[in-house]
């Protein structure tokens, strides 16, 4: 019976046209590319003059965030959606995969006492961007970026090893950001038929909500990417507390 390498060693390259076609193929779109940049006009005129007419009915004053979180809510939807696709791309990876995870590292004493002094600093950095964000710069993916980077130096230091987070927790708060997106967005059709139309006198509120569930969302995800574990797998977490062990 023959092997996966037996299978790979006896299959035959691709013909020379086929790598003649992809190097046309790639030059031909690099020149459309570039033929599309060069016909813009010279000066967009943009939407700045629409959105700031209509900024009072997005709840917020940020311009940025009233696009992202209203004016352009599904696309915003989108993009936290592809993140929980990603994790689950891992875990369906991790699930087929027999190498086992690195071990932690154990952190020594100065960086020890760096993480403590560090870690409610970026916490608090995250909850400030998150508040901000309908006023200012900032939002829920600056401040998930924030708390990822913070669970990402804590995982470093050996201070969250696989394991430490049940896993029922650890999937709520992943699909946390897309399904509040989701369903707020459904309830705003019981207002006006219209998906992700929020009511003008609760769009902050709702938009604020939103945002707290995907700032935790992002934060999980980026968490979860690190350390590269499986999350189809309901006794991975066991199996992992048992090497370290």
């Amino acid at each position: 019976m023959k092997t996966n390498e037996d299978m790979i060693q006896g299959a035959r390259a691709p013909h020379p046209i086929f790598y003649w076609g992809m190097t046309v193929g790639v030059i031909l779109f690099f020149a459309a590319l570039v033929w599309a940049i060069l016909s813009l006009p010279p000066a967009a005129p943009g939407l700045f003059r629409q959105v700031s007419d209509r900024m009072p009915e997005s709840g917020v004053e940020s311009m940025v965030t009233g696009v992202l979180l209203n004016f352009r809510a599904y696309d915003t939807l989108l993009e936290i959606a592809v993140l929980l696709v990603a994790v689950l791309g891992l875990g369906a990876i991790r699930l087929g995969s027999r190498e086992p995870l690195p071990e932690a590292f154990t952190a020594g004493p100065v960086l020890m006492e760096f993480l403590r002094f560090l870690t409610p600093v970026m916490v608090l950095l995250a909850g400030y961007l998150l508040w901000v964000g309908s006023k200012y710069p900032g939002g829920a993916f600056q401040a998930g970026a924030v708390l990822g980077a913070a669970t990402i130096l804590l995982q470093i230091a050996g201070n969250i090893r696989a394991g430490d987070i049940p896993l029922w927790l650890e999937k709520t708060v992943l699909i946390s950001g897309v399904f509040v997106f989701a369903g707020i967005g459904a309830a705003c059709m019981f207002f006006n038929d219209r998906f992700l139309h929020y009511p003008q006198e609760y769009a902050k509120g709702l938009i604020l909500i939103i945002e707290a569930a995907a700032t935790v969302s992002i934060g999980a995800t980026l968490m979860v990417l690190f350390a590269g574990r499986s999350l189809a797998d309901p006794h991975d977490a066991e199996s992992e507390e048992g090497e370290h062990r």
